[in-house]
């Protein structure tokens, strides 16, 4: 599934129209016949497949991101697939205006940078680091991550955005990251370690075990790294699931 199978971020168009036009053998922007819906509605596709030409010719997917419903932002992914940006953060607590974040993760084009809270971890860094990225992708990020990074650093984080909690949903793939990394047959070398955890290695490592903040990193990187073939598995499988019934040979390949 790419951008380019996609009619429901048009205004008017939604998952039953979008639908319609895919059982009349309109599974791209190439085959978009106007016969199919009324005039109006045919105007208003045109303009936007002209204007999505424009966008992805400059790598830009954030209008597109504006237009989908968060369940359905994973269709971003191929598009720009080599610049996404998996992110996870650890924190000492819940609540952004009272704990910090302790290390910052982020996974792209098969390398995983991780910032420390006292070394590295600042507003500049982060700022550039989402700058050079396409799409970022987290896990439960829209309520957690990214309000908490905007609130510690001031940021003001735009880079279009897939929470992979709302796709996992869609798929009925419930519970945090690693129950579901399990389901679906991801593996993982770290000990199964848990937000407590983290809190716990943050203030071992403040009292002087840098040890302590070694495993933290590793398990901070985990998470990233692993978000990459979870996104990669949630789009096939609701690739295969939004053509499997009008498109009997499964739509169009990705």
């Amino acid at each position: 599934m790419r951008i380019e199978n996609s009619f429901i971020p048009v205004r008017g168009v939604g998952e039953h129209t979008e639908r319609r036009l895919w059982e009349h053998g309109i599974t791209h922007w190439d085959d978009f016949d106007g016969s199919v819906v009324g005039e109006t509605l045919a105007d208003r596709i045109d303009a936007f497949i002209e204007d999505g030409r424009t966008h992805l010719d400059r790598g830009d997917v954030s209008v597109f991101a504006d237009q989908l419903p968060a369940s359905s932002r994973w269709r971003l992914y191929e598009n720009v697939r080599e610049n996404t940006c998996f992110l996870d953060i650890e924190t000492t607590g819940l609540d952004a205006n009272r704990n910090r974040v302790t290390t910052v993760s982020l996974h792209r084009g098969g390398e995983t940078e991780t910032f420390v809270n006292g070394r590295d971890l600042t507003c500049q860094r982060l700022e550039a680091e989402l700058e050079r990225s396409s799409l970022l992708v987290t896990f439960n990020g829209q309520r957690f991550d990214v309000p908490f990074l905007e609130t510690c650093y001031d940021l003001d984080v735009t880079v279009p955005h897939v929470d992979l909690l709302y796709p996992c949903k869609k798929l009925g793939l419930d519970g945090g990251l690693k129950a579901i990394e399990r389901e679906v047959g991801i593996g993982r070398e770290m000990p199964d370690l848990s937000g407590q955890d983290a809190v716990r290695l943050w203030h071992e490592y403040e009292r002087g075990d840098d040890a302590a903040l070694e495993t933290l990193v590793e398990y901070n990187r985990a998470d990233t790294e692993n978000m990459k073939p979870l996104m990669e598995t949630v789009a096939d499988r609701l690739h295969r699931q939004v053509f499997e019934t009008c498109c009997p040979s499964g739509g169009p390949e990705r």
